[in-house]
């Protein structure tokens, strides 16, 4: 596996990459990899197409009290994991390679990125949205991959492609979960032991919660806000939306159940898909 920092270097990399016109595929990422992130590079992998992987953790997608400076960055760990799974090049640029002196542009995406994850985390979204065309625009893939487990952060990425005509193939690949169902997510490593224990309530509660909407119970929500205090949580929202725009569902669309709940000072999300 080949590893770039800057730009130039990163050029010419995918340039051999696309040598006999294969085709690039793109795995974002802000490292503390885990079996999640190695799905997307399977599924990439899956295609025939070179695998290039980013990491970078991103300040612009962080707020003033969140966990920047906290946010694990095992490097070694990382590129060992991503050599086993046949990843072709990592791209990791440093904060003033993607952010040089007088860099002043935002991307701003309306609409999904306006309640959920973004009320809760003012910023975010234009964080993700600014980083990931950047990312795009670097690497020139022709498809990149994303977990579901980040559910908005899918969407607001699949809306800005279109609307941007940028012209690349956005894949959604299912949640990777531990064996008592809680979602992968680097930040599960904040968990202390007894808030491992009890943070699979999250999922308990929206897979009751998708039986209970399903069978056209009307207090599902209270129910699993119930249940996620009983567990310690501290709930965020827990929302039935539609699929696509992320605002109230529509009959006949397909749906999504997401929730946010903290738990000690950890912050999880995760989701469900409800047909329609």
């Amino acid at each position: 596996m080949q590893i770039v920092h800057h730009l130039p270097d990163l050029r010419r990399a995918t340039a051999e990459l696309r040598g006999g016109g294969a085709r690039v595929a793109l795995v974002p990422t802000m490292g503390a990899l885990h079996a999640g992130h190695m799905a997307l590079v399977d599924a990439a992998r899956a295609t025939g197409a070179r695998v290039v992987a980013s990491i970078f953790v991103n300040p612009k997608q962080f707020g003033p009290n969140e966990d920047l400076s906290r946010y694990p960055r095992p490097a070694e760990a990382d590129k060992a994991l991503l050599i086993a799974h046949g990843c072709d090049l990592l791209w990791m640029p440093g904060v003033e390679d993607m952010y040089p002196a007088g860099f002043s542009t935002n991307v701003s995406v309306s609409g999904v990125s306006d309640g959920l994850d973004g009320a809760a985390r003012p910023g975010h979204f234009d964080g993700v949205a600014t980083v990931v065309t950047k990312l795009f625009n670097q690497v020139r893939p022709d498809t990149a991959y994303f977990g579901e487990k980040d559910f908005q952060q899918l969407a607001v990425i699949r809306r800005m492609v279109a609307d941007l005509d940028m012209g690349l193939e956005i894949v959604g690949v299912p949640t990777a979960r531990e064996v008592d169902g809680l979602a992968l997510s680097s930040r599960n490593i904040y968990l202390s032991p007894d808030e491992r224990t009890r943070a699979v309530a999250l999922p308990k509660a929206l897979a009751a919660a998708k039986r209970a909407i399903e069978a056209g119970e009307p207090d599902w929500q209270e129910a699993a806000m119930a249940s996620l205090a009983e567990a310690g949580f501290v709930t965020d929202y827990v929302s039935l939306v539609d699929a696509g725009t992320l605002g109230d569902p529509r009959p006949g669309r397909p749906r999504r159940l997401l929730a946010a709940a903290r738990i000690g000072t950890t912050r999880l999300i995760d989701n469900l898909d409800i047909e329609p």
